[in-house]
């Protein structure tokens, strides 16, 4: 499964590896989705690509949610032009701020509930109050909207190259990500399954770390996630 969230603006998403020649070198790649090309294939044979000319709902499924990302982060993930879309082929993702709809007080005395009625408009991650959230003046309600896009029933692969172009944004408190997630936790829980970190970055202008190296837009960072339980990550090691 293909994931981008945070802010992410001018992506081409390109993943080789249908259409296969009889004479071809036969590869190990496999796909599935509603979006996925028939196999078997060939070494380095095109099995995805989006240019962005438009935005292909059927291709790329919007979150909805105030989970955080898992990191109890401050935005609300959800399906709106204000905050996704795709102009002269490129896809961009823009924050917003919820006070310019609820006003500066819903933040810290309101309570909002994203459980739809329609399909199109279910929360789709319930941790941590993900689907409803009442504001206090210590605790506020998500400020930021935003969007996070993913191909969980569209598109999943296992084995080939991916190709990503994007600019990433500046910014405090920005930080975006193209992940790859697993289908199925087929073996176990996060991280058991594993996690593929192919980008991600900090968009603050000047943001150094103790020894004085910047640690902001100058540096972007790529990892993986694994082990049987989140205290046993090996992310370090990668």
């Amino acid at each position: 499964m293909v994931l981008l969230g945070g802010v992410v603006f001018g992506v081409l998403l390109t993943i080789a590896l249908a259409n296969p020649d009889p004479g071809c070198a036969s590869s190990l790649t496999t796909a599935s989705g509603t979006r996925a090309k028939p196999g078997p294939y060939c070494s380095w044979d095109l099995i995805f690509e989006d240019n962005f000319n438009s935005l292909d709902f059927d291709t790329w499924e919007h979150e909805n949610t105030l989970s955080g990302g898992g990191n109890w982060e401050f935005q609300w993930y959800q399906n709106n032009r204000s905050n996704s879309y795709c102009e002269n082929g490129i896809f961009y993702i823009r924050p917003t701020l919820l006070a310019d709809d609820t006003g500066e007080a819903f933040l810290s005395s309101g309570t909002l509930n994203i459980h739809g009625s329609e399909p199109a408009n279910q929360c789709t991650s319930a941790m941590n109050f993900g689907c409803e959230r009442t504001g206090t003046a210590t605790n506020l309600i998500n400020p930021i909207k935003s969007a996070r896009v993913r191909t969980v029933n569209s598109f999943s692969f296992r084995y080939g190259t991916m190709e990503v172009r994007a600019r990433m944004p500046t910014g405090d408190w920005l930080w975006p990500a193209v992940w790859l997630l697993p289908k199925r936790q087929v073996y176990g829980t996060w991280p058991a399954s594993g996690e593929i970190d192919l980008l991600e970055s900090r968009g603050n202008m000047d943001y150094r770390g103790s020894n004085g190296v910047h640690i902001g837009t100058e540096q972007f960072g790529s990892t993986l996630h694994f082990g049987p339980n989140p205290s046993l990550n090996g992310w370090e090691t990668t």
